[in-house]
């Protein structure tokens, strides 16, 4: 995992964390002549990295398919700090929102459809590949890895809230699902190093200036950030409190942030219970704790910006309060993220302005 400048020791943030919880809710062929190049080999699901990487544009089917030309936008999304969360090929809300992001930043008519002419404006910005290979190391398959369980009290007894398996870290590496990582990569064994897999290129987990603006979108369930001149510099898709524990409202500022931080939960403080704990309990650090792997402090007491142990539920699950990123999201707004930013919930929306502008004026396809 990166590491970003620390501005607030540890101990100070472990406390603060108590609100943020989870909610349940392949013998080398010899050449031949007279015979062009010879086509990668369709994977699970036809996505074949030759098929991907110069996909044109197709319109997404339903949510739960995967197809290359939603991959390829996914990435190619990833990379532009328009983040689609994490990157599974499919098509649903956290994609409709990056690219509703990307329509605004772009002056495209907004209405978060991936279309022909965002197609476009994607792949003409960026032509590389966005599948390659990535050769496993000896570090990704070192560990240690924990077997986590679900029970808070044997979590606490853990040296770390690390990954359970080389897969799920490659899988984090690489912006990734499990499941997209398997499709791409059948039958591999991701634990032995040496061995070639095909993997997400996505971007390259750093922002192009200090952020000096976070704005923290309740309807959209989004976060963006700016610099000093009010230039976006990021859009993530974001986990925003709960009906039950909303997120803040008004205007907070950020007054550290911790790296690896501890998750306390303290049911004195708390309006929901763990299974089995009756009193103050921490957790280890570690990518799979309930904070994930960084933790940006506001000045609202136990609120806070973090990462999550479960990348694919951002966007679509609540929380206790705290705006949970992806990981890796959390880390690069981290990196760039000093004492003094101001953080901004706002009620009102550009997504609902958004919605509105799609059903007024639907737009024209190119």
């Amino acid at each position: 995992m990166k590491k970003a400048t620390t501005l607030a020791l540890l101990t100070v943030s472990a406390l603060a964390l108590a609100a943020c919880g989870g909610q349940d809710d392949k013998p080398p062929i010899p050449p031949q002549e007279d015979v062009g190049p010879t086509p990668a080999p369709p994977l699970a699901g036809g996505l074949a990295p030759g098929a991907v990487n110069s996909a044109t544009f197709a319109a997404p089917p339903s949510a739960d398919q995967r197809t290359p030309a939603v991959l390829r936008a996914q990435v190619l999304l990833d990379r532009a700090k328009f983040s689609p969360g994490v990157i599974d090929g499919t098509a649903g809300e956290n994609l409709r929102q990056a690219v509703a992001a990307f329509e605004e930043a772009k002056g495209l008519p907004v209405d978060g459809e991936l279309d022909e002419a965002v197609f476009t404006a994607l792949t003409s910005g960026d032509g590389r590949p966005v599948l390659g290979d990535y050769v496993i190391t000896e570090e990704d398959v070192k560990g240690p890895f924990v077997t986590l369980g679900d029970k808070m009290t044997e979590q606490a007894k853990l040296p770390a809230m690390g990954f359970e398996s080389p897969k799920e870290a490659l899988a984090e590496k690489f912006h990734m699902t499990e499941e997209l990582l398997d499709q791409l990569n059948p039958g591999v064994d991701f634990a032995k190093a040496g061995t070639k897999i095909v993997v997400a290129q996505p971007g390259d987990d750093r922002l192009p200036a200090d952020v000096a603006l976070i704005e923290v979108d309740k309807a959209d369930k989004a976060l963006r950030a700016y610099d000093a001149g009010g230039k976006l510099l990021a859009f993530y898709p974001a986990t925003i409190g709960s009906d039950e524990r909303p997120a803040p409202e008004g205007l907070l500022t950020v007054t550290g942030v911790a790296q690896d931080p501890t998750y306390t939960f303290d049911p004195k403080r708390l309006t929901y219970s763990q299974p089995g704990v009756k009193g103050k309990l921490t957790l280890p650090p570690g990518p799979n704790s309930p904070v994930g792997s960084v933790w940006i402090a506001l000045s609202k007491e136990t609120f806070g910006i973090h990462g999550s142990d479960a990348p694919k539920e951002i966007g679509k699950k609540f929380s206790h309060g705290c705006i949970r990123l992806t990981n890796w999201d959390a880390e690069e707004l981290a990196s760039k993220v000093k004492s003094g930013v101001k953080v901004s919930f706002i009620e009102v929306s550009a997504g609902g302005l958004r919605e509105q502008q799609a059903k007024t004026a639907p737009k024209s396809k190119t």
